[in-house]
């Protein structure tokens, strides 16, 4: 049953005898799992109210007293941000409903937040980064789980095979997922304390800068990924780009620890939570719930098979700016000899951006690179792979330590090339369009591969 924000008022005077109540007023929160209220006693001070609306909700409030303990005075004066603090509490049914000191800012929605002011963005990236960085003692301190890298997979894995069992998730939905979770090298990320319910709802904006962070209910160790779920709701990209370079900023991590697969996680655990609420649905039985996440599956399905949906996919892309193209008859027949611009993948330049180390969307195992050549006919253009050099391309129901990719090129459309780069058995990624020395003969001598193409269209 849901309580109005005057029922919210008389619980907190029941919490805190002594407290004389003036206002009161709804305040927004999960209308699935909570009642919210902020309440103003006659010294104006204001205190928010929330109180659980099932067994489950409960849970998760008694967590959040847990966590909010473990935030000790030292660790607090540290943060970027204010965490709430709890003044009473008081039990109706079972169920405990608790009263916290009110923090200044108020949340923002999500299509007011993608413009905000720098300062604001470069506020939400520190604040994510300081949450990433906390010590493990608090969650260790709530007796709050903890996953590395593989064992998130692995749960994901499980929780898909029950989704596949009810037959009520599009087919092309899972097989999409679970390509994605048998993908290795997008999961191979450093597990950090992770808010695990991170978004605008529970960021408090106040004068434009993040002053605050709310709803610790289910922080743990895990997947950072986590924390930016919410980012692949934006329409905005640019937006997204900003708050992940602010991120990567303040976390100042090395080159060779930068998450590339952040926010292909990110938007694989947006889609996938569809599938999680449809199966919260069924294990509460609850008929709405369930015609709500098929409805919201079906449109995601249509989504994918239209758009092709967020890149989650197994192709690990490394953007390449073209070269200039060449112009004048004597250019055209001259070989470029300058390569083309590459963002490294483990040495992100001075001042980089999301492009520059962690755009998750749009990172592969390709470059882009663009034929000089204005002459050569696009149509009969074409790159054979020779049969001696082919080797097993990995996919999904190959063992793990079979990673070894054929370098590959394909023709597309526009006249640009495709550039496979094949992994190591570290998993390190081999270069393939850097041309390997060879070996040297008193006899041969440099031939053009142009002249090469140019007698096998005369033969």
């Amino acid at each position: 049953m849901k309580r109005t924000a005057m029922e919210l008022a008389a619980l907190a005077s029941a919490a805190m005898p002594g407290l004389d109540i003036v206002q009161a007023a709804a305040s927004p929160d999960d209308p699935r799992a909570f009642d919210s209220a902020i309440v103003t006693d006659t010294d104006n001070n204001h205190w928010r109210v929330r109180a659980p609306r099932n067994s489950q909700a409960a849970f998760r409030l008694e967590t959040e007293i847990q966590v909010l303990s473990g935030f000790t005075p030292a660790i607090r004066a540290h943060l970027p941000f204010r965490v709430p603090s709890v003044a009473g509490a008081v039990q109706i049914d079972g169920l405990r409903t608790f009263i916290y000191h009110q923090m200044p800012g108020e949340p923002v929605d999500l299509g007011t937040i993608t413009h905000a002011e720098t300062q604001t963005i470069d506020d939400i990236g520190r604040i994510i980064a300081a949450i990433h960085k906390l010590p493990s003692a608090v969650v260790e301190t709530a007796d709050l789980p903890a996953y590395g890298a593989e064992q998130s997979r692995a749960r994901l894995l499980s929780e898909l095979d029950q989704m596949a069992l009810t037959g009520k998730v599009p087919a092309d939905l899972l097989r999409r997922w679970e390509n994605a979770f048998e993908e290795r090298q997008m999961w191979t990320f450093i597990p950090r304390v992770v808010h695990g319910d991170f978004d605008e709802t529970s960021l408090l904006i106040d004068r434009n800068r993040a002053v605050g962070v709310t709803a610790w209910t289910d922080l743990h160790i895990g997947d950072p990924a986590r924390d930016f779920m919410w980012l692949a709701s934006t329409g905005s990209i640019e937006f997204r780009d900003a708050v992940i370079s602010a991120y990567h900023r303040h976390m100042d991590l090395p080159a060779d620890q930068v998450d590339l697969h952040l926010m292909r996680r990110a938007a694989l655990a947006a889609e996938f939570s569809l599938g999680k609420y449809l199966m919260s649905g069924i294990h509460a039985s609850d008929k709405d719930v369930i015609a709500e996440a098929q409805s919201m599956l079906r449109d995601l399905s249509a989504d994918v098979d239209y758009t092709g949906g967020h890149d989650i996919g197994q192709q690990f892309w490394e953007p390449v700016a073209p070269p200039e193209p060449l112009v004048g008859n004597d250019e055209r027949d001259a070989e470029a000899e300058a390569e083309p611009a590459v963002w490294s993948e483990y040495e992100p330049a001075e001042n980089a951006t999301q492009k520059d180390f962690d755009d998750d969307t749009e990172t592969a195992q390709a470059q882009l690179t663009v034929e000089p050549d204005a002459t050569q006919d696009t149509e009969s253009a074409s790159t054979e792979i020779p049969e001696e050099s082919a080797e097993t391309v990995s996919g999904p129901d190959q063992p793990d330590d079979a990673v070894e990719h054929t370098p590959q090129t394909a023709r597309e459309d526009s006249g640009a090339e495709l550039i496979v780069h094949s992994l190591s058995e570290d998993d390190q990624i081999i270069r393939h369009d850097v041309p390997q020395p060879a070996a040297e003969d008193e006899d041969t001598q440099p031939i053009s591969w142009k002249v090469v193409q140019e007698n096998l269209r005369r033969d």
